[in-house]
């Protein structure tokens, strides 16, 4: 776990869970860049150094490119890498779908997924070059599960999940692990969300250690974390068995009488990549017309 000589950048970390993270990467001896927009990123900076780390704040949103690219030059310049990327910015704009603007919904899918796609496109080159990156998404049980008036922040969410699924695997042979953390906590952004009775087991601080082991040497790749009140499990995207239907005429009926079958979940999988789910029906498929 020791993170000695590894340098992070932490997104929206001037406050709550991407303050937690911040200050425990350098507990475990990484160097921290702070982004966040505001003073944030200051006041966390200056608390790393404070109790003996490195850290300099960088302001800026994630999803202005041009910023961004700065952060990536500031950082190179300052400690000559960047070993690991906690895509942790995010807001909310919160209302049922027929009340939500298109407006809203492209605020929080901009934040979340671009603001992610264009930090870790910002890295990825520099990480590349050294055959070495660790890199976390923050996705949620609204995308992996769907909540009620988060139709935006939902779908930006699961966005990530698949957006970490590619490129781990592009990121593979350069020994590039992409992860994904799915936290629940109270912050500024989720305050109104939680009964006061449960807030003190929801502290951010209670998520961040499982932040540790998506960004550690052996980190996995193409790990969904959920981590909430000290309790930490993965979340998966498996594949059941099916049915084999065939081309006939009445094949819409034939999946409708066989709809237990197709949704068995006994012996489900979780494929690897895209690939083996297209090998699974071209197998099945040719054990049903007595090719294989």
């Amino acid at each position: 776990m020791n993170l000695n000589g590894r340098v992070a950048i932490v997104t929206g970390a001037g406050g709550g869970l991407g303050r937690t993270h911040a200050l425990i990467l350098a507990r475990y001896g990484a160097k921290v860049v702070v982004n966040d927009l505001g003073d944030g990123a200051d006041t966390v900076a200056a608390e790393i150094v404070a109790a003996g780390g490195e850290a300099f704040a960088a302001q800026g949103s994630v999803t202005d490119e041009a910023r961004v690219d700065t952060i990536i030059q500031s950082t190179l310049a300052r400690f000559g890498q960047i070993d690991i990327l906690v895509n942790n910015a995010g807001i909310l704009r919160d209302k049922s779908f027929s009340k939500m603007s298109l407006e809203d919904f492209r605020l929080v899918v901009d934040v979340h997924l671009m603001g992610a796609a264009i930090f870790t496109k910002a890295v990825w080159e520099t990480m590349r070059a050294r055959n070495y990156g660790r890199i976390v998404m923050t996705t949620s049980s609204s995308g992996l599960y769907g909540n009620f008036g988060q139709a935006n922040y939902g779908a930006a969410k699961m966005a990530l999940v698949g957006l970490m699924q590619t490129l781990s695997i592009e990121g593979a042979r350069n020994n590039i692990r992409v992860n994904c953390l799915a936290p629940t906590a109270t912050t500024a952004m989720t305050d109104n969300l939680f009964p006061a009775e449960v807030k003190e087991h929801l502290r951010p601080a209670l998520v961040s250690p499982g932040l540790i082991n998506l960004v550690a040497e052996d980190a996995p790749t193409r790990t969904i974390l959920c981590a909430g009140a000290g309790h930490f499990k993965t979340a998966n995207i498996t594949l059941t068995k099916g049915a084999y239907i065939g081309s006939s005429d009445n094949a819409a009926e034939e999946i409708g009488r066989r709809w237990s079958d197709i949704t068995d979940r006994t012996g489900e999988t979780v494929p690897e990549n895209a690939g083996a789910q297209i090998n699974q029906e071209l197998t099945a498929a040719a054990q049903a017309m007595g090719l294989a």
